[in-house]
């Protein structure tokens, strides 16, 4: 499929709102549930263009991952944090984790309109449960609600789980009345919008794509050489360690390269935390690969970029299902930005983005993955041209300042 369809949205979003209904210097919260900012990149960077296009922004999210003051303003947005329980591993933290983050993120939400009355709530998902917090400020202020779809939640929480009980079917609830409050609906990718729009029976003139691409990340970074160990070659990770990433594969893969194939001129450093990270670190011990495997954990920037500029090649191992074919992942763009190949399962939303800037595993197999990665080892040229291509998708049709230009439309039909 090709992208050049979402080249056309912001022309076309550009017709339909005229430049002088666009309300300026209003107010603007922000909530998002499953991560805090300014880790959360696509939030954050949301959040700096809304405050460049003249909005005055706030930000409610939860402490966690380091980030636990519980209020601070960095760069001139308010950001407001709220105690959370630990994230979801059951029904039972699932049930915690989102009715205490409802909890706090009512309390977080007055403190912001105590402080300034905000004219648009934008409410970030997972889950789709945020519009509970919504709907008194919408039904007694008329205060505007734009809904920020991350993740279609239902096949979410159906990958996650492997069921579709009864929490599933109000998961299915909450989805449809965040669409029903909502006034305008923007999302990371054309999958995304074209499942919750028909879901939603939403209109084309008040839906949008802002695809989440890499725009403050340090890609001039310089190479760490120690980092590969004293090997050849540094295979990498990023993102998110929970039980729908798939990082198993990528531990079985290293495994079957280091004990089946044989090669001991590679390094792996798997960067990123979450609910897995300390069982997925026991996997990886048990396999005995950990001379070969780094999991730091979170990094800061300067070694996230550092590391990215140094490695030879990059993976994406977050498996083929439902879920996953609708996600545009973070890593993936990541990747293409430092002009890095990657090699991926294939996902449909991961074709999209990446283009023949990856190469594609067709089913979730740690022996395909592993062969995958030592043939494009192997292969410099190749390599290197995947790294053209990536860094080609992502100064055109994939930048970031055609998504600033949805973003400033969608807010733009949303105070009309």
């Amino acid at each position: 499929m090709s992208t050049a369809g979402t080249n056309s949205a912001p022309l076309m979003h550009l017709m339909k709102v005229p430049a002088g209904k666009i309300k300026k210097m209003a107010s603007v919260l922000i909530v998002v549930e499953n991560l805090p900012v300014p880790l959360d990149r696509r939030v954050w960077q949301e959040a700096l263009a809304l405050r460049d296009l003249g909005y005055d922004v706030a930000v409610v999210c939860p402490k966690m991952r380091g980030y636990t003051e519980p209020f601070e303003i960095l760069e001139g947005i308010r950001i407001y944090r709220h105690w959370i329980t630990g994230e979801a591993g059951g029904m039972i933290g699932f049930a915690a984790e989102y009715s205490s983050a409802l909890i706090g993120e009512a309390l977080c939400i007055f403190k912001a309109w105590r402080h300034t009355p905000f004219d648009v709530i934008h409410l970030c998902n997972p889950p789709d449960i945020l519009f509970l917090n919504a709907l008194p400020y919408k039904l007694l202020a008329k205060t505007r609600v734009v809904f920020d779809v991350h993740d279609i939640w239902p096949e979410m929480f159906e990958a996650k789980y492997g069921t579709k009980n009864i929490i599933y079917h109000a998961v299915r609830l909450a989805e449809r009345c965040t669409l029903a409050l909502a006034d305008v609906v923007i999302a990371t990718n054309e999958s995304v919008l074209s499942s919750v729009t028909s879901r939603g029976n939403l209109g084309a003139d008040s839906t949008f794509v802002v695809r989440t691409s890499p725009n403050a990340i340090n890609t001039s970074a310089k190479t760490v050489p120690e980092r590969k160990n004293n090997r050849k070659f540094l295979v990498g990770y990023i993102g998110v360690m929970g039980s729908a990433d798939g990082l198993e594969y990528l531990l079985r893969a290293i495994e079957h390269i280091v004990k089946t194939i044989g090669r001991n001129d590679i390094s792996f450093c798997l960067m990123g935390s979450g609910a897995e990270w300390e069982n997925l670190t026991k996997l990886r011990n048990s396999l005995e690969i950990q001379d070969f495997t780094e999991m730091p954990g979170r990094v800061s920037d300067e070694y996230l970029a550092e590391t990215l500029a140094t490695m030879d090649l990059g993976v994406a191992c977050d498996p083929i299902n439902s879920y996953n074919d609708h996600c545009t992942m973070n890593k993936t763009l990541e990747y293409m930005a430092f002009g890095k190949a990657q090699v991926m399962f294939g996902i449909k939303e991961g074709r999209i983005s990446a283009g023949q800037a990856a190469s594609y595993v067709d089913e979730n197999s740690p022996e395909l993955l592993a062969l995958e990665i030592c043939h494009l080892l192997d292969n410099p040229e190749l390599r290197q041209e995947m790294g053209r291509i990536g860094v080609d998708r992502i100064q055109g049709s994939l930048s970031w300042r055609n998504s600033v230009k949805n973003l400033e439309q969608a807010y733009a039909l949303a105070l009309r």
